[in-house]
Formats: C-alpha cells, structure tokens, sequence
C-alpha cells in the first residue's frame, strides 16, 4: 500500500484549511501552496508548510501543474489532495502527479478523462441501463438548418451544453428555434474560454427540475457504494447556493432506485474514491442522469453530518489502498443537514462579486452549527479567485430545526465588510416554498432574488442603528479623552458642546446629536430630541440601549471606511459625513 506521510493540498482558501483539519487530526504533515494574493491566508498559516507560487492568476499558479508538481516534490509530499474547483477534475494532473510518484486522492486519470466528456459519459451511463436524457452531439462546423433539424429531433426547449467543464458555463436554455444558431454560437465561445474545448451539445432540457446528487465511494477492491443523497435545486445561474440531505422530494422507495443507480454507474467506470453522480427529477419523481463529479463536492459537509463519517479521512484511507470501512458501507442517515454558501457578492447588482477586507467576518458556532470558512478578521478578498466566504451548514433532528438553525445563525453573523448575499441566504430559507420543501432550480425565477437579497433597512432599524454608533463613537472618544475623569471630551468654555454625528445609508442621511444635561444623556435624531430613549450601557464596540420601551443591543464595528452596525433588526453599513470637510474638497 502507498505511504501517505506527506500531504501537499493543491487548493486554496476553505477547502484547503478542510484538508488541513482531517490531516492533522491523521497525523499527516501537510504542504500548502500559495500565490501572492494569499500570502496571509488563514490556510497558509495552518498548513505544516507553505510553498509560494510567485503570481496572482490561476493560470500560473493553481493552475500550473509544472508549478505544482515542483512544490510536491519541495515540499516531501508523498501525496497530493487537489480539493474541489481548478485541478481537481484535470486527467492531465492526476496522471502528472502518477508519473511523479505521487499518491493522487482522487479516482485514476482514465475515469476522470472519461468522465470529463460528458457525451462519453452518457454514452457510458445508457450502457450501464442508467437513465440518460435524449441528447446529440453537434459539429462545430453546422450551421442553420441542420442545426435545427438537430434541435427537432431532441425537442424544444432544449439545452446547449458544454461537452467539457461545468459551473454553468458553456450552456444555454433554446425555447425558440430562431435562437439555436446565437446560443450555440455563444455557448461554443463561452466553453472554449473556461475550459479550452469549444465543443458542445444538445439535450432535453427539463423545464424547473429538482437537481439530486449521489455521493459514491470506491475502493482499490471492487466496492462501491453510496452515501445518501443531497438536493442541490436552490441555484443562481446554475451554481449551487443551498444544498440539503435527505432530498424532501424522494420517497423511500425513490431514494432506494436513484442510489442503486448511482452505484450502477460507479461500477459501470470502475470508480474509486469520492465522486458524486447527479441527476435531475422532474415533479413526477422520474429522474434522468446529469453527469459524474470526479472529485470532493463543496456541499459534501451536509453526508458528514448525517452519517457521522469524515469524508476526506475516507477519501485518504482509499488512496492509501485500503478498503472501505464498514462505517461506510453500512453507512445509515441521522437527521436532516442543510449548507448555504455564503458569498462576497451584490445581489440586487446581479450577483456581482465584490471584494474588500473584511474587519470583521464571524459566524456563531452554535450546537448544530458548523462553519467551513476561508476567511477570517482582517482578511482581504480579492478579485483574482471565486468568491465564496465560508459554507455554513446546519444540522437538525427534524428538516425544519435544521432549516431554522441555519436561517438564525446566518442572520447572527458579523459580516462587517464587502457586500455579501447573507440576506439573500436568510429570506430564501425562510420563505413557504423552502419550509415546505418546494424546491427546484427556477425557485429564484420564481421568487425574486432581488427583493429577497435586500438587506432590510426601514426607517426604524436605520434611525436605531444610527443612534447606537453615535453612542458607541461617545463612548470611544470618552474612552480615548487625554483629560482627566470627570472633565467630559466636548469640554469648552461656552459651555454646551454637541456631539453631532452625520450618517448616511445609502442616500439617506441620519444625523445624531448627544450631549449632557444635569448628568442626564439627551439625545437628538435629525433635530429632534427622543425623549423615549434611556442608555443602559455604551461601550466604544457595543450598546443597550431601550427606545420606545424596547430595549436592544446593538454591536457596533468603527472602521476607517465605514461604521458597521448590527443588531436582531437586522444589519446596518453607515459611512461618516465629515463634520468640517475642506471647501476645495467639496468644491471639487
């Protein structure tokens, strides 16, 4: 059996902190690497060590397999992880990282090269008798009529798809004939862009499917099985946001024919470690084959909370050549286990990702909450790689603690930086569709994700809001006065000073004025003094504060950009008027 003593991780951010974890805990040394965005990336520092990749693009850095290769070697690696997303699913590494005399933790090279054309995997799974969609390849060279006379023979609407690479790229829904030639055209520029193969297809195309995946597993010894199934239907632009196990469209019955399936096809190509096969289902529960993930799922934490197996421990068991263990192959579904990806990204902007540094990003860790984050305080998202933050999963007795778990945990989290699609995340989970389990992949055509992702500022959290961080920015100067107790920091000799603190949300303007009298704090909002106010502690980071005979706590996050603040009305990002700014400044 191969040693793996040494492991390097070909990834980045949190699923290279995931691997880390599960090494460590194996007593497995680890070797990250990393390009010159992610010098201070939390995975860096917690990797045994770290091997830089001098450049920012992934083109010369998690992308070069020459690159790679070289750092393995550096760094003793006996073998290589190449996590999910940039290498993980390339047979040209996989067989560079065999011809190099590395373990590779993932399936051989010949599956992944099967398995990345997915006209031969249909081909594959039809033989298997895996229910595959009516589909035909298309010649780069057709145009016009034959094209369509293609398109007849799969029906409309149907689906222009890439033949290689995934993520949504490479493909375009066809209701009108008149639209074939345009979208080929533009799914053929789309695909050889990403991924260096312009070929594409036709195929049925499902209108508003449920999307359910199967994780497999493999030995070096003939076994494979399943571990269950996860619903991936919540997606924006067909990337996955919110995925869930057990699916709550199968019936015991159902979940036992599509997992007997997904077996058949990890047999079918002699499948070793993880992988998962995804299918669609149409609302009469009949479900068709997609295509088979050669690799680690982002979603695979929601099969670790209901079975009580670490995945990744797995997938470096099998590597190592043994078999799988019974834990696995008698593997049994405890609870319900639900993941949203939270990302750096406006939504109301359409899902424009944004970049920044977070000065704060904490989501609670409650009982029944686990956060897989690549981010932490103080850390900078750039522009160079996806923009994914953390993946936060909830687990629960019942789908609906589960559900209302994560929903709270979401809401709780501090997120004082760029914009982020929390809210989006939020007010998805809570609507009556999701509750009752109403999901498919036009669940954001039909619900507005505009609306939902809007972050919730009424007149009432905005003028709230406000006035804690006048409060906290009373307390900070306080906090900071060079004068001696007793002697308050507006102290002048005209006696009264106000202490006028201008925000703005947005293009509302809010303006806080706190001064003394007789010992007693009065408080003015937009010039108007709130005698329904009363303070019960103000610290420079967090207030308690009782208004209108409510009383609420408020955290407040002073940056030297904005002042975040947040509280259960919701969350509030405030920049700072100048109280003095310089005429030839505001001239300009």
């Amino acid at each position: 059996m191969p040693s793996i003593d040494t492991l390097l991780v070909a990834n980045r951010g949190e699923i290279a902190r995931r691997i880390v974890r599960t090494a460590r805990a194996l007593a497995i040394t680890t070797v990250a690497v990393f390009s010159d965005p992610d010098r201070d990336a939390p995975f860096v520092a917690e990797a045994d060590t770290a091997i830089h990749l001098p450049g920012a693009l992934p083109a010369d850095t998690y992308l070069n397999v020459d690159a790679l290769i070289a750092a393995a070697r550096a760094g003793g690696a006996t073998a290589v992880h190449p996590g999910y997303g940039f290498l993980s699913e390339r047979a040209d590494f996989a067989r560079a990282c065999d011809e190099a005399g590395f373990v590779f933790v993932g399936p051989p090279a010949s599956v992944i090269e099967a398995m990345g054309s997915k006209l031969e995997a249909k081909r594959i799974m039809a033989e298997a008798g895996v229910p595959v969609l009516d589909g035909v390849p298309l010649d780069d060279h057709q145009s016009g009529p034959p094209r369509v006379a293609l398109g007849e023979r799969v029906g409309f609407p149907l689906l222009v798809k890439a033949a290689h690479g995934g993520g949504g790229r490479g493909m375009r829904v066809v209701r009108d004939p008149a639209e074939l030639d345009a979208a080929i055209d533009a799914a053929q520029r789309e695909a050889a862009a990403a991924f260096g193969d312009g070929t594409v297809f036709l195929e049925r195309y499902i209108e508003a499917p449920r999307h359910v995946e199967v994780q497999i597993f493999g030995d070096a010894h003939g076994n494979v099985v399943h571990l269950f199934e996860r619903e991936c239907s919540i997606q924006r632009r067909h990337q996955k946001l919110i995925e869930e196990t057990p699916s709550p469209a199968l019936s015991p019955a159902r979940r036992h024919d599509l997992c007997a399936a997904a077996v058949a096809a990890g047999k079918a190509i002699g499948y070793t470690n993880a992988g998962t096969v995804e299918f669609v289902l149409d609302p009469e529960g009949r479900f068709w084959f997609l295509e088979v993930n050669t690799r680690l799922q982002v979603e695979h934490p929601v099969t670790e909370l209901v079975t009580g197996l670490d995945l990744v421990a797995l997938q470096l068991d099998v590597a190592a050549g043994h078999p799988l263990p019974p834990a696995a192959t008698r593997a049994t579904v405890t609870g319900h286990a639900i993941e949203a990806r939270l990302y750096a990204e406006d939504v109301p902007a359409g899902y424009l990702p944004t970049s920044g540094t977070f000065h704060r990003l904490r989501v609670p860790e409650w009982d029944g909450v686990r956060v897989d984050a690549g981010y932490v305080d103080g850390s900078t998202v750039t522009p160079f790689y996806d923009a994914m933050l953390a993946k936060v999963i909830a687990w629960g007795a019942t789908r609906d603690e589960a559900r209302r778990r994560l929903a709270r945990a979401l809401e709780s989290a501090e997120l004082d930086g760029p914009v982020t699609n929390r809210a989006l995340l939020v007010e998805t989970l809570r609507t009556d569709d999701f509750a009752a389990g109403r999901t498919d992949t036009a669940f954001l055509e039909r619900h507005d994700p505009v609306r939902l992702g809007a972050e919730p500022h009424d007149e009432t959290t905005v003028e709230a809001s406000a006035v804690a961080a006048a409060l906290a920015a009373r307390a900070r100067r306080q906090a900071t006065s060079p004068l001696p107790a007793g002697i308050p920091a507006s102290w002048r000799s005209v006696g009264r000073a106000d202490q006028p603190l201008a925000l703005t949300d947005g293009d509302q303007l809010v303006t806080v004025t706190c001064w003394v009298v007789r010992d007693r704090l009065v408080v003015a909002v937009n010039g108007e003094k709130r005698d329904d106010l009363k303070l019960w502690s103000a610290t420079p980071d967090h207030v308690d504060v009782e208004m209108v005979s409510v009383r609420r706590r408020f955290r407040v996050d002073a940056t030297p950009d904005a002042v975040y603040v947040q509280s259960e009305l919701g969350r509030v990002r405030f920049v700072e008027t100048e109280r003095f700014p310089l005429p030839v400044v505001a001239a300009d």
